[in-house]
């Protein structure tokens, strides 16, 4: 039965478990007491929900603390055996596969490396795949136990009504690839476990907002520095954050080719393939035979020799150059969308680190306009190499918390009678 909102006592449930998880998630161990005023509920209600939550084995008790005048409070935490998440990276350089309890603490992984510049569609299938069986079995945990999986990747993800997520990732040479049909077809994951994905920027943001260095902020821009660069924004519009093709701004007219194809983008002169190749071009000593991660070590052991030695000043300005792209980029950001806050993670971010930031914000600021430039901070990400898996499992996580809690049901295989849903929504809580 609806109300005047168009609410049914199911909806109410469904929100008030989900205010409830939420809280002790976030803030928890939290009393019955300290639930209500952090969700607004009733004693009454939150009583009725913890309650559920107990029986379901979602919530448990996590000790007591003394009250004033009174007996001892029981504590409540979220029980974290209680679901598991999986979070996939389709990266640049390897795919690397997690497996997370309900809190997000690590319980196996698995990587497998990619040739460079080779994402093979069933290559990049084939890895996911056996990447998600290696960690169930390591943790001999049946894949029905999953809240599901979430996966990040690059490029654009489009979400249709016959084919499920299908990528555009121009960058990798991935042209309406139907990623989510192709996983599903052979996959250990049953039906009922969601597979959910999204660009691994946003999922980069997803995890800085949720548990690192985003958290507090309404307004932010999480940016991943990789071989390309990429960006998510969070608004109180887009509370889960939406992905923006920065990369491939132009930065210059008729300038270098991007991986994508075009001319002047930014990722041609800030991602790291650019950055490595522009050393190579100017007779940088660049390491024959070894990935980009490796590469980038050396360029910047060649720039800030530990041992007193002189810099190789090719190696030098090319990375002072692309500190001034990065920055002038960030203006963009800056000036469009006015955050409060600018988050720098990805491999290549991590790698550069605290000795690059300081000439990257000096330019950021330098160009963009005065008044949301003295606004913004610009930080690096809190949450280091595994933050695009860990925010690819807050995917199927948020979407568990918004259905209150509850795994999604088999979809029946007839109608369910009309009078079955009304007595179901009207039974009391």
């Amino acid at each position: 039965m609806a109300g005047r909102n168009g609410r049914t006592v199911r909806d109410l449930r469904r929100a008030n478990r989900t205010a409830v998880l939420q809280r002790l998630y976030f803030d928890g161990p939290l009393s019955r007491f300290e639930l209500g005023p952090a969700t607004g509920l009733s004693s009454g209600s939150v009583s009725n929900v913890v309650a559920d939550l107990v029986a379901d084995g979602l919530v448990e008790e996590a000790g007591s603390v003394d009250s004033e005048g009174g007996r001892p409070r029981t504590l409540l935490r979220v029980a974290p055996a209680s679901g598991h998440m999986i979070g996939v990276d389709v990266g640049e350089t390897r795919v690397r596969v997690e497996l997370f309890d309900l809190t997000l603490t690590e319980l196996a992984r698995a990587e497998r490396p990619l040739a460079p510049q080779r994402h093979d569609v069933d290559v990049i299938v084939g890895h996911v795949r056996d990447g998600i069986a290696e960690v169930l079995a390591t943790a001999g945990l049946p894949p029905e136990r999953l809240l599901g999986a979430g996966i990040g990747v690059p490029g654009i993800v489009e979400h249709t009504a016959d084919r499920g997520a299908v990528v555009h990732g121009q960058t990798i040479g991935w042209d309406a690839v139907p990623l989510e049909a192709l996983l599903r077809a052979g996959s250990p994951l049953p039906d009922t476990v969601p597979c959910l994905i999204d660009n691994g920027a946003k999922t980069l943001g997803q995890a800085e907002m949720w548990f690192g260095a985003g958290r507090g902020a309404r307004n932010a821009v999480v940016v991943l520095f990789g071989s390309g660069v990429g960006a998510s924004l969070v608004t109180p519009e887009a509370e889960q954050g939406r992905a923006v093709e920065w990369g491939h701004l132009t930065v210059r007219v008729r300038g270098r080719r991007c991986r994508c194809g075009a001319l002047g983008c930014l990722e041609a002169y800030a991602g790291a393939e650019s950055l490595l190749a522009r050393w190579r071009e100017e007779g940088g000593r660049v390491p024959e035979g070894t990935d980009e991660e490796t590469a980038l070590t050396a360029m910047l052991a060649a720039a800030y020799p530990a041992d007193g030695a002189a810099a190789d000043p090719v190696a030098l300005a090319v990375l002072e150059e692309t500190a001034e792209y990065l920055g002038a980029g960030l203006s963009d950001l800056i000036n469009l969308f006015q955050p409060e806050r600018i988050l720098i993670g990805g491999w290549a971010g991590l790698q550069l680190g605290a000795r690059f930031l300081p000439a990257v914000r000096r330019h950021a600021v330098s160009y963009a306009l005065r008044h949301p430039a003295r606004k913004v901070t610009v930080d690096l990400g809190r949450l280091g190499p595994d933050a695009v898996t860990v925010g690819a499992a807050i995917l199927p996580l948020a979407d568990f918390f918004a259905r209150g809690g509850r795994r999604p049901e088999p979809a029946p295989e007839y109608p369910v009678p009309a009078w079955r849903t009304a007595l179901e929504e009207r039974a009391p809580h």
